[in-house]
């Protein structure tokens, strides 16, 4: 069934009738499962804004999204930049022990240069205890160059050392005492001073077997790292940023890794992540997702468009790769990047965007900073109560009818 005849039965869609549990389980799976809804946050605030003030807001959005059964929720982390308030996202999650119950948590992600492999395969381990398997680990080589010069590793070749880190945690969860594991950034060794009477010479492990699912975002259209992620069989998660254009790309290269590695391309791993910003009406959604000067989507989008620019990656907003840099002004982002407006207009750009790039398992919806705190909740309940189960039940309707 094309987006198009997806959209013209919406209406009814959204005002979902209840639940009929006597319905065919292949009917209720296919209407209710197809696309799961998720939460990822970077997260960007005014600098100018209290940072316990701002903590706790980010800890509300989580919890608020456990409440309304969002399936996971990502958070990002940096070091130097006063905007993006979380440094540490291991840390940032374990506050969640205990004030979610239901939904996945996840670091997206742990910039493993700027560690020690023991350090996060310990902790990431300790979390996955704590949380009794709630969670995911992402995993990056860190973007932001301030970090790196901060940490003296400027000029390192991080990537490399991302990979010699993930391969050292990995083996540091399926290995016994003692450890003797030898790299070019890291050599880990308790052999001189292993004494397994005691229990000393060890790391604590998963709770997850072998371990916890592991993720990477990808930001770039062409991706190559999406290619490693599918020959390892981890989960990848498209940026909020890229153009629509972009993900058909990430996942032939994903599915391309996948069979590189022998593991079945599943596109229910595949999480896509959008800027979604859902209001009772059109020109309330448009004025705070992005038309208002001091909008939260309009400030997010100036920080990550600064950044960009300077950083020459400002292909990820294009909707072909000829596009000039200029023609990215905050109107086409807002456009074409952000989906905003009611229930019924976010409805119907998500079909449109399934349509565009095929099924994916699931949608994170990307947290901004709550300006207007009862808009902000409003929206993210918005989303889980009315767009997703329409969404899902305009899916449904498709699958029956093929």
């Amino acid at each position: 069934m094309q987006a198009k005849n997806l959209r013209q039965s919406r209406q009814a869609l959204v005002r979902a009738p209840p639940r009929d549990n006597n319905a065919p389980a292949t009917l209720l799976g296919a209407a209710e499962k197809r696309m799961k809804l998720g939460y990822f946050t970077m997260p960007v605030h005014p600098p100018a804004r209290s940072y316990v003030e701002t903590l706790k807001e980010d800890r509300e959005a989580f919890i608020l999204a456990d409440r309304l059964g969002y399936s996971e929720g990502y958070c990002g982390e940096h070091l130097t930049d006063a905007a993006e308030n979380i440094p540490n996202s291991l840390m940032f999650i374990a506050t969640l022990l205990g004030v979610t119950s239901q939904m996945k948590v996840g670091t997206a992600v742990v910039n493993l240069p700027h560690t020690h492999p023991v350090v996060v395969a310990s902790n990431a381990a300790m979390l996955d205890n704590l949380f009794e398997g709630r969670f995911i680990l992402g995993i990056g080589a860190g973007v932001l160059r301030s970090d790196a010069e901060a940490l003296g590793l400027l000029d390192a070749d991080r990537n490399a050392m991302f990979a010699e880190a993930i391969d050292h945690i990995l083996a540091l969860w399926a290995g016994t005492a003692p450890i003797d594991l030898k790299g070019k950034y890291w050599t880990i060794s308790t052999v001189k001073t292993l004494w397994p009477e005691v229990g000393i010479g060890d790391v604590v492990k998963p709770y997850q077997k072998p371990h916890p699912p592991i993720a990477g975002t990808a930001t770039d259209p062409d991706s190559k790292g999406l290619i490693a992620l599918g020959r390892r069989g981890w989960w990848p998660i498209s940026s909020h940023f890229l153009h629509l254009n972009c993900l058909k790309s990430q996942w032939a290269n994903y599915a391309k890794g996948c069979v590189e590695g022998g593991h079945k391309p599943d596109r229910a791993n595949w999480r896509v992540a959008r800027s979604i910003f859902v209001a009772e009406d059109d020109k309330v959604a448009r004025a705070y997702g992005g038309d208002d000067p001091d909008s939260p989507y309009r400030f997010y989008m100036s920080q990550l468009t600064a950044k960009l620019k300077k950083a020459r990656r400002m292909i990820a907003f294009k909707s072909h790769p000829d596009m000039p840099d200029e023609d990215i002004t905050f109107d086409y982002i807002f456009d074409n990047i952000v989906i905003r407006g009611s229930v019924n207009r976010v409805v119907d750009r998500i079909l449109a965007l399934h349509e565009q790039v095929g099924d994916f398992g699931t949608l994170l919806y990307c947290g901004k900073d709550w300006a207007d705190p009862q808009l902000g909740r409003k929206s993210m309940e918005l989303m889980a109560e009315k767009v997703m189960p329409a969404v899902n039940a305009a899916l449904g309707k498709s699958v029956a009818a093929e």
